[in-house]
């Protein structure tokens, strides 16, 4: 053991974890951290504001599939993070939040600086450690990463007060660890998979909805090899978006309040569902009741809080959702089982050449699927696509297909504006010579378009595709829908300019005002090796249709007259 002073054992303990990034922002409670991280090998990407610190740990996670990690000091440090925690919380995202406290003996004290957030993130995360020696702080890390990463994955939060991180120590660094009461994994019940196969052979109607578990487990492969076994269309949850390639003849793309006509059709006319990875979110299904009235679901997933909480399910296989469809798929090519078209396949592809032929579309020259279709024209399959919270998301859902799965990331469970453009720049951190993009809205990214100095100056370029309409668009929508276009608060009034404020920041910026400009700006961006914001005036009168509205059933889905 080497005698080390609890900041330095924090550096080293995340070292031997594979750490290379941290994503932070210094202050007097964190300081002696952040001496020790001056002296390390890891990469220091300072944030402009804590929060986009912790969107950019939670892109990094979501895109390495390991635990992003983001420092921030004491009081409105910590409490900036509290959003990016609880958002990675709500989308199952691996991250370690690293904050700093005040001096052990003034906790509790109204110190200056001082705030309890181990009891205001209790709540949203999946554990929270506050070490108070030196020694305890390599055991806290790894427990850390393994609670973070295994079973569903989710933030943890690492508070260390300023003296435990100046006192030194003989430190241990324990090669492994066990935490008392957790066990993330579950082996699937072959019984209960092999009842689920037999239901969904006698099913007339069968269907697979995706959720969020398969792109989590990088279950892919299996997903698609089950779907082509059984010829069984595939819909997607919009956390799901992503993991069934969308140009496939049996995808139907995502379900929901803004999800497609022929998916919503489709799920409302099946006799059984194959969920993997979903949690049944309101926004997926609508009304619980009447998605579950004629329906017999069969539910995968690794979470047994899942099972149940808001649907009933007839047969559960509690697992990791990859491991639970290779074994699907083994039995069903041990049993000799592959299924040809069936009628239920005719009566899918009716269903979505009908409404690809009848789906009537915005006639504005830059509406919302023309310019997304052009962007996936230009865009190379690999590109990661991350997306702002708002109707520029909703138009994403419905009108960006994803060609390679796990290259599609969105704020779905919390749908926090602001989340997109640091979380792409997370995303660029964690894989620098792919393509990374924010579908953003401009409501959104002025929360957060402070992060273009981070880009900039670490070397993280990224392109952010703004559709401004000039306003808060999914409020103003919400306001023409249901209150009577009583229009307050959504009026952005054209300002900032954003050619401007990329260029004020060492950014690139263009203003695209056709559909020729708009390829023309991303193939330009593309080329940059600087940040790129691509300002693209649309209609504000611009709605998301196809609609479901709250506390509808997806058989109430309002489509574009």
């Amino acid at each position: 053991m080497e005698k080390m002073s609890g900041a330095r054992s924090l550096m080293v303990a995340l070292e031997k974890e594979g750490v290379d990034i941290v994503f932070g922002l210094p202050g007097g409670a964190n300081l002696p951290i952040y001496d020790e991280l001056y002296k390390s090998n890891i990469r220091h990407i300072l944030v402009r504001h804590e929060q986009s610190a912790s969107h950019m740990a939670d892109g990094y996670g979501r895109v390495s599939r390991r635990p992003g990690v983001c420092f921030a000091t004491s009081g409105p440090g910590a409490t900036n993070i509290v959003t990016g925690i609880a958002t990675a919380q709500a989308d199952s995202a691996p991250m370690i939040a690293v904050t700093g406290q005040v001096p052990s003996k003034m906790i509790g004290k109204d110190a200056f600086q001082e705030s309890d957030i181990i009891g205001i993130t209790n709540p949203i995360v999946k554990y929270a450690f506050q070490p108070m020696s030196p020694t305890e702080i390599p055991e806290v890390v790894k427990k850390a990463f393994y609670i973070s990463a295994t079973g569903r994955p989710g933030p943890v939060l690492i508070d260390i007060p300023k003296d435990v991180q100046q006192n030194e120590a003989e430190i241990p660094f324990p090669t492994e660890v066990k935490v008392r009461g957790y066990h993330p994994w579950i082996d699937p019940d072959i019984t209960k998979i092999e009842r689920a196969i037999d239901m969904l052979l006698s099913a007339e109607r069968p269907i697979i909805l995706a959720g969020g578990g398969v792109i989590i487990s990088s279950a892919f492969a299996e997903l698609q090899s089950l779907a082509e076994l059984l010829m069984i269309p595939v819909v997607t949850t919009f956390k799901g978006k992503g993991s069934f390639p969308e140009n496939h003849i049996l995808s139907l793309g995502p379900i929901g309040m803004h999800g497609h006509a022929e998916a919503n059709k489709m799920m409302t006319e099946a006799d059984c569902v194959l969920a993997c990875g979903s949690r049944f979110s309101d926004r997926s299904v609508g009304t619980f009741e009447e998605f579950e009235k004629n329906l017999k679901i069969i539910h995968m997933d690794v979470d047994p809080a899942e099972i149940g909480k808001n649907q009933t399910t007839h047969v559960a296989v509690i697992g990791d959702v990859r491991t639970s469809l290779r074994i699907m798929v083994k039995m069903l090519i041990q049993r000799a089982i592959k299924r040809t078209d069936t009628p239920w396949n005719k009566r899918v592809n009716e269903t979505k050449e009908y409404f690809r032929q009848n789906l009537k579309l915005h006639p504005h020259p830059l509406g919302a699927a023309k310019l997304l279709r052009k962007l996936r024209e230009v865009l190379p399959a690999e590109s990661i696509v991350t997306t702002e919270v708002g109707q520029h998301q909703m138009w994403a859902s419905l009108f960006f297909d994803v060609i390679q799965p796990g290259t599609f990331f969105s704020s779905t469970g919390l749908g926090t504006m602001g989340w997109g453009f640091p979380a792409a720049i997370g995303a660029k951190a964690a894989k620098p010579q792919v393509p990374v993009v924010d579908i953003a809205g401009e409501g959104s990214f002025n929360m957060t378009e402070n992060s273009l100095a981070t880009s900039v100056l670490d070397n993280l370029p990224v392109i952010v595709f703004v559709m401004n309409n000039f306003s808060l668009g999914m409020v103003a929508q919400w306001q023409r829908t249901f209150y009577d276009r009583r229009m307050i608060g959504v009026d952005l009034k054209n300002c900032p300019d954003y050619v401007k404020i990329a260029e004020a920041y060492g950014a690139q910026g263009i203003r695209a005002e056709t559909l020729d400009d708009v390829g023309k700006a991303v193939q330009t961006a593309l080329k940059s090796d600087i940040a790129t914001v691509i300002d693209i005036p649309i209609d504000p009168q611009e709605d998301v249709l196809p609609f479901v509205a709250p506390g509808t059933s997806l058989k109430d889905m309002i489509l574009p007259s």
